[in-house]
């Protein structure tokens, strides 16, 4: 970690001396020094990394030196922050002072007298330079990560007789378990077992309504309840609001009732105590004649045992030798499956050797089997080898847990010192907590976890430092130190979560590098208070329901300050508003302010956040601010801006925005408020060359030809559909292009769809690059299917009102997995013909009002696995072609005919066409 610290520090040094040479005069030979000082420090740091928990010496010279390089930042930061211009934040030389210019220079020079101490001292540790790279960032490991990093991995080694006894506690009348009980300690696979049960198609046809809930070590009953109940009856808005709004009991007595007229499976994963259950139980009642079940994990064999309810407990036994050589394979080698590979003989024996570490762990095959994916010889095999034997050797404890430590442990010690803070920056966010990834990879190059010399060519195109950093957060999923949380519908990950054991070594390791500090409520999510605040960089406060943990005022007297991060309770505002004042006038280092959700600050932004000259990511989401202050033009260097408010009524609000924003030139990520009636006139934009997202763009206020000087472009919302017609016009000539776009939404929040037509023919000519396309308005003909971009994943088509089956042109293109159209076609009959849609995911058609007839041809969407049908009054019948789509795992059917419903339930005529469906839901 070391090593990250100072890598980043040397790159910083060399921007300040290019970018602020007039600053830096006077003091540049110094700092030339100290950067070449580092630099020599830097080669031994790649062995002292990796050696520190061999010798308590190395440690602390690890931590010195770590120390050391955060002094530097401090200076230079705090330098910087003194005479940045209240105007523009850039320095202006006029200001400096001979005597401050001394005393920098003298910090400096004491500062580079510590860092050739510090060198000299190596010696006596025996450690040795490694200048060379460690190949991280070459190209064939890039490509060996996106390979497959998109895929959710669930191993199910070793269980499969699990699953059998499970099914049949779970769906056989006869067996009259009204809970399941899944019991083990961590690591052994429980809620792996619970997913692989879930999605079960045995299961999926048995029941009728699912919910999942993940339960902290902080469990809040209503939040539990509520969840669940939202999954099992879909309700609409207005239902959800009236449930948002029901008192605790009858909360409670809802949920209750559900699980009698329905038959329902809950999963409760991972639940800690016997108090937190019973506090669960009132809203489940002790049978029902319907035949709803609880599925619970726990480590706790008594919350398991119920008293009340007739369960079933049930405790998974560790892999055997061959299931987890088995389940080490899957991982160790993702070429496996290739024809023609073998398995060296010798990275079998050292694999065989270091799996029996794991104690039949799956946690921990998955994890040592992810390390050793990353290393391609014997030689790099037998060195983890002897690492993991010398880490056993430490553990003084000897059971399954112990050996399970210090496996994960050894997968942090191995990453790359790139990955190595990305993993430690987890540590901020709350236990079950689901990881939104764009806010994560925007904060890591805010941060400076990515250098700007990562950014390569790729394809004829520049790969963005977003992209590398996504790279590594691909790279943590693939070492299975962090797990997929949620995926989009095209299958890229939206959010990501960490496994509690992970959770806690990382949790760990960012107290022992005094990474992050943790203000929270429990125990397990609070660091131990450090000896000095001068030391700490980031905080994240984790706040109770009442603002009343004793630490919370600590975080206000912590100079150097760089990260702060609020985590509330669900509906939960701050009551102690001095709490959040306190950041703009006190913390004039920070890079990184995410205020989320929080709703203690009303009104206007406070006029001291001009004075955080440093600031890279500012997040207003869901706060109640409706104003902007003149001040953040000082705001120079701002990469993320998120200024999408909510109102205490609308929940939709607008924010009064002066015409400021085009002094930002750094920006990347702009999210504007969806409603910009209150934004200055002649909002200008045209100077951000940088920005990659514009969310919200305000045509109204701004002219959509300076959209075309955005080149960089990769994500673009519109929302106003009276402009979407002159956004088209400003492709023409047709050499007019956005050449990076890659997502493009023009939506609207209309009650019905736009009437002015959308010459798609010539949107596309105008976005090449196209992978995500949502329309909503008039389209009156589909381009030919090889004038839309080879690239288009998701399509999402609202109002076009086509005469023409859209399925001939749209059918023929190779990416598309998602397609969703709503009233898209205004004719009677549409044909899938065969081998058309060859990738095709998702298929929702909603709102219809002419369509009878639909041919589905033998071979037509190969992969199809969700389909949604809704409004479609006057299609009567499934297509008989539906039969030969073997891959659908779901039908949804929302207001449809009587005739319709009853024609594909269990006795209908129709139900030998999609009784191969493991899920088919009814909904209204």
């Amino acid at each position: 970690m070391a090593e990250a610290v100072v890598s980043y520090l040397l790159e910083r040094l060399d921007g300040l001396i290019v970018q602020e040479a007039n600053l830096l005069l006077g003091v540049n030979n110094e700092v030339r020094k100290m950067q070449a000082e580092l630099k020599w420090m830097q080669g031994f740091l790649k062995d002292a990394d990796k050696r520190q928990d061999e010798d308590e010496r190395v440690k602390i010279w690890v931590s010195d030196i770590r120390e050391t390089a955060y002094d530097v930042q401090d200076v230079i930061d705090n330098f910087i922050v003194k005479f940045a211009s209240k105007k523009g934040g850039r320095i202006r030389n006029s200001f400096l002072h001979g005597v401050e210019l001394h005393n920098l220079a003298s910090e400096i020079e004491k500062i580079t007298s510590r860092i050739s101490d510090l060198t000299r001292r190596l010696q006596t540790y025996g450690i040795s330079p490694r200048i060379e790279g460690d190949g991280f960032a070459s190209e064939r490991q890039r490509k060996l990560r996106w390979s497959y990093s998109h895929v959710v991995e669930e191993h199910i080694v070793g269980l499969e007789e699990n699953i059998k006894e499970l099914i049949v506690k779970l769906i056989h009348e006869e067996e009259r378990c009204r809970l399941v009980s899944i019991c083990g300690m961590g690591g052994l696979g429980k809620t792996t077992l619970a997913k692989t049960l879930y999605h079960h198609a045995d299961i999926r046809r048995h029941f009728e309504a699912f919910a999942w809930a993940y339960i902290s070590q902080q469990c809040r009953e209503r939040e539990v309840w509520e969840g669940i109940l939202l999954k099992l009856i879909t309700p609409s808005k207005e239902e959800k609001e009236e449930i948002l709004r029901m008192s605790h009991e009858e909360l409670a007595k809802k949920l209750y009732k559900v699980q009698q007229e329905k038959k329902c499976l809950i999963v409760i994963d991972d639940i800690w105590t016997s108090e937190a259950w019973e506090s669960l139980r009132p809203a489940f009642p002790v049978e029902t004649t319907v035949g709803s079940k609880i599925l619970l994990t726990t480590r706790n064999k008594k919350v398991g045992l119920d008293d009340e309810l007739i369960g079933f407990l049930h405790e998974p036994e560790c892999l055997n030798e061959e299931q987890s050589w088995e389940l080490f394979q899957q991982k160790a080698f993702p070429g496996k499956d290739k024809p023609g590979f073998v398995v060296d003989k010798v990275m079998e024996n050292l694999g065989r050797e270091m799996m029996g570490s794991c104690a039949g762990l799956p946690l921990a095959i998955i994890v040592l089997g992810g390390l050793l994916a990353t290393k391609e010889t014997p030689n790099e095999w037998d060195m983890v080898h002897r690492n993991i034997k010398s880490h056993l050797a430490r553990s003084k404890e000897r059971g399954r847990q112990a050996r399970l430590s210090e496996v994960l442990a050894l997968s942090y010690h191995e990453l790359p010192y790139q990955l190595k803070p990305c993993f430690l920056h987890l540590s901020q966010f709350p236990e079950d907590f689901e990881i939104p990834t764009k806010k994560l990879v925007r904060q890591w190059v805010a941060e400076g976890f990515v250098s700007s010399q990562d950014e390569v060519e790729v394809d004829e195109r520049h790969e963005t430092m977003e992209e590398v950093a996504k790279s590594y957060l691909h790279d943590l999923i693939n070492r299975s130190m962090v797990q997929v949380g949620v995926k989009g519908s095209t299958g890229s990950i939206k959010a990501c979560r960490l496994h509690d054991l992970m959770r806690d070594l990382c949790l760990s390791k960012a107290k022992q590098e005094n990474f992050m500090h943790i203000i929270g409520p429990l125990p397990s999510s609070r660091n131990t208070r450090p000896t000095s605040a001068s030391r700490i960089h980031r905080c994240a406060i984790h706040l109770d329901q009442n603002d009343n943990d004793p630490a919370l005022p600590e975080y206000q007297k912590i100079p150097n300050l760089r990260s702060l991060f609020f985590f509330r309770p669900k509906k939960h505002r701050i009551g102690n508003k001095r709490l959040l004042k306190s950041v703009f006038g006190k913390f004039k280092l920070l890079k990184v302010l995410d205020l989320e959700g929080i709703k203690g600050l009303e009104e206007k932004l406070p006029e001291d956040v001009g004075t955080l000259v440093q600031l890279r990511f500012l997040s207003l989401k869901k706060t109640r601010i409706r104003e902007l202050p003149i001040s953040l033009v000082s705001l120079v260097g701002l990469q993320t801006l998120n200024l999408q408010t909510i109102d205490k009524v609308s929940w939709e609000s607008t924010v009064l925005v002066p015409n400021i924003l085009w002094k930002m030139e750094q920006l990347r990520h702009l999210y504007l408020p969806k409603w910009c009636e209150n934004i200055a006139d002649n909002l200008q934009l045209a100077n951000l060359s940088n920005l990659q997202t514009l969310v919200n763009f305000p045509a109204n206020k701004c002219d959509v030809s300076v959209l075309l000087q955005l080149t960089n472009l990769r994500k673009l919302v519109l929302n106003d559909p009276r402009h979407f017609e002159s956004f088209v016009q400003i492709f023409e000539p047709p050499n007019k292009t956005l050449p990076y776009l890659t997502s493009l939404s023009l939506k609207t929040d209309l009650l019905s769809f736009p009437d002015k037509v959308v010459d798609l023919r010539k949107l596309l000519l105008g976005c090449p690059r196209l992978c995500k396309l949502h329309v909503e308005g008039r389209i009156e003909n589909l381009p030919r299917d090889n004038e839309f971009p080879s690239s288009l994943t998701k399509l999402t088509l609202w109002g076009s009102r086509l005469a023409e089956d859209p399925m001939e042109a749209l059918g023929n293109l190779p990416r598309l997995k998602y397609l969703s159209g709503w009233e898209i076609f205004i004719g009677k009959k549409m044909t899938c013909s065969k081998n058309s849609f060859p990738q095709l995911k998702t298929l929702l058609l909603r709102g219809l009002p002419n369509f009878q007839e639909w041919t589905i041809e033998e071979g037509a969407m190969p992969t199809l696995n969700r389909l949604g049908i809704s409004d479609c009054y006057k299609l009567k019948m499934v297509p008989d072609g539906m039969r030969f789509v073997t891959t659908l795992r779901e039908l949804e059917i929302r207001w449809m005919s009587r005739a319709f419903k009853t024609s594909i339930e269990e006795d209908g005529e129709d139900f030998y066409k999609v009784q191969h469906v493991p899920s088919i839901a009814f909904l209204n």
